[in-house]
This record gives structure tokens, C-alpha cells and sequence, in this order.
């Protein structure tokens, strides 16, 4: 392992234990930053409402370190707002947001959209699937941004249990995401879960980098980080163990797709010859092959957008 990576991971690498919530509580009192959570969220009504609830409960009523909940809903056709809604979140629909720019398929798209419908200083992102949910998930990544004010991106690091199997979780991490950090990023091979939905970052930072509107979205914001703000500004903090609803192997192939093709535009900002994957699912007639486009589409800077540029103006 380099060198800089063994000492990143002595002074960035931290537990949620290592800042008790009286000591973040006092950072934000001294420093007046806001912290908006945003929940992504495509039919998760099973769980997004207990995802809210504790939030709301434990950093909001108890302590005020959230001060805002956006759950941006992407198009569900189940009862995900209204659950949310019920729940104490403020609920926005993908569609709603920048209208003029119609709206693509992909996790990455609602995070780009939620910067100009939040208003925090620092952006709390955390999947709308989490079972089990510990509010350790947002003050522990948000944590370090307010203490520490060389920092600006932290993301959190846990095991992932695939059913009773501890540790199996993150397929697509271990099979394609950390291959290519380690042999071409080589100063991102520290993190743990550099594919994980639950991070925090200064707005400041955000509102620079564009956004690959699907799977790409949390490789491609770990890697334009690191060139932007270096190595140091980035953190990861152990929060425990992130139990979710996990998906079948296909579309873990899409997945791998999509995160391959974010990194081969960031080593040669060039092409794909065949921005496509085919896969094969047994049918009546013997294998059939199904062929899906792979994310094609990144979002500029959120400072390159007029209506976003006006509202901080306002």
C-alpha cells in the first residue's frame, strides 16, 4: 500500500465513537452550519419511513443537528411519499425539480437535483432501503465536516452481511470498484465502501463536481474529489454494520457497466465503443439475450446552472 495511503488511514480513518454528539453538537453551535439529509428513493416504502422517523427523532427533536429532511422521490409507484411524508420528511419529486431539463433515469440524477431544492451547508446523502437504520449513519459522516474544517467529503464505512454471510456484501465493490481504484486511483485504495450511499459533503464541494446521473455517481464523486481538494480533504468514518435490500446478479452486471464506463471516461475522457451490455436470461427457445444501455449521461457542475446560480445570489 503507498505510503500516503497508510498515513490517510492513521489521521482520516475514524469511528462515529470518536466524536460524541455533544462535541458535534458544540462544532455546529460555533461554526452556524446547516446539515440537510437527502434520501433517494424509488419504491421504498418498506423502510424509508422508519429511515425518517429516526432521524427526525434522534437529530432533530433531540438535538437539532439535521435541519432538514428531503426525500427526493424519483418516480415510485408504491407509496414511498406518502410514507415519507407521514413520517416528517419534506418530499419532492424528481420531475418537479429544473424542469426545464428533462429528467434521465439514475440514482445520480436525484442527488444532482436535490442541491437545488436543499439549503444546508453540508449535504447528508443515505439510501432510502436501509434496514435496521442508526441515526450513527448521518452524525457520523456529518461529524467530522463540522469539527474539522480541513475536510469535505466523508464517507462511511461498514461491514455488509449478504443474508447470514458477514462480510459478503458489496460485490460490485470487490469485483469492479476496488480493481480499478487500486490499479489506477491508487490514492482512493484506503476506503472501505467507496461505492456506499452513505456520505457527507460541504455544498462548496458538491455544487463543482458534475454528477453521472446513475450507478457512476459515488465512484465518479470519490475520484473528481480527489483531483479538486486532494487526498487529505477526504474521510471515511466506521459506523457499524449497513443491512439493505440487495440485488439479483444482473443487474449487479449493469451495475459493474455503468461504474466501468464512469472511470474509463475519467482516465481518457473518450468513449465507449459500445456503450451497451448484453445479458442472457433463460426463456422458452433456450438463452435470450437482453440488451441494456449503459449510463451515458453526466450532469455539469451544479454552479454552471443558471436557476442554481440565482438562488445563492437571492
Amino acid at each position: 500500500m503507498l505510503k500516503e495511503v497508510e498515513r490517510w488511514l492513521s489521521t482520516r480513518s475514524w469511528s462515529v465513537t470518536d466524536r460524541p454528539l455533544h462535541k458535534i453538537m458544540a462544532a455546529k453551535r460555533a461554526t452556524g452550519q446547516t446539515v440537510s439529509v437527502v434520501l433517494p428513493a424509488l419504491n421504498e416504502e418498506a423502510t424509508v419511513g422508519e429511515i425518517v422517523a429516526i432521524i427526525r427523532h434522534d437529530l432533530m427533536q433531540q438535538v437539532p443537528l439535521v435541519d432538514e429532511i428531503v426525500v427526493v422521490d424519483s418516480g415510485s409507484t408504491d407509496r414511498t411519499s406518502e410514507v415519507a411524508a407521514a413520517a416528517g420528511a419534506r418530499v419532492v419529486h424528481r420531475d418537479e425539480i429544473l424542469p426545464r431539463v428533462p429528467t434521465l433515469p439514475g440514482k445520480g440524477e436525484v442527488l444532482w437535483r436535490s442541491l437545488l431544492v436543499t439549503t444546508g451547508d453540508i449535504v447528508c446523502f443515505v439510501d432510502a432501503d436501509l434496514k435496521e437504520f442508526s441515526s450513527d449513519f448521518v452524525s457520523g459522516i456529518v461529524g467530522p465536516l463540522l469539527t474539522d474544517p480541513g475536510v469535505d467529503l466523508v464517507k462511511a464505512m461498514y461491514d455488509r452481511p449478504l443474508g447470514a454471510a458477514a462480510g459478503q456484501g458489496g460485490r460490485v465493490t470487490e469485483l469492479m470498484a476496488r480493481p480499478l481504484l487500486n490499479m489506477h486511483w491508487p490514492q482512493l485504495a484506503g476506503f472501505v465502501q467507496p461505492l456506499g450511499g452513505e456520505y457527507a459533503a460541504r455544498r462548496s464541494l458538491l455544487e463543482q463536481l458534475p454528477f453521472p446521473v446513475g450507478y457512476g455517481v459515488e465512484l465518479g464523486m470519490l475520484i473528481d474529489a480527489l483531483h479538486l481538494v486532494g487526498l487529505d480533504a477526504l474521510a471515511q468514518v466506521d459506523v457499524g454494520v449497513r443491512k439493505h435490500r440487495h440485488q439479483d446478479g444482473q443487474a449487479l452486471g449493469r451495475m459493474s457497466a455503468a461504474i466501468y464506463r464512469t472511470a474509463q471516461l475519467r482516465l481518457a475522457r473518450g468513449h465507449l465503443v459500445r456503450p451497451v451490455l448484453t445479458q442472457f436470461e433463460r426463456g422458452e427457445q433456450g438463452f435470450e439475450p437482453r440488451t441494456h444501455s449503459v449510463d451515458v449521461e453526466e450532469r455539469p457542475p451544479m454552479v454552471e446552472i443558471a436557476e442554481y446560480v440565482r438562488r445563492k445570489a437571492a
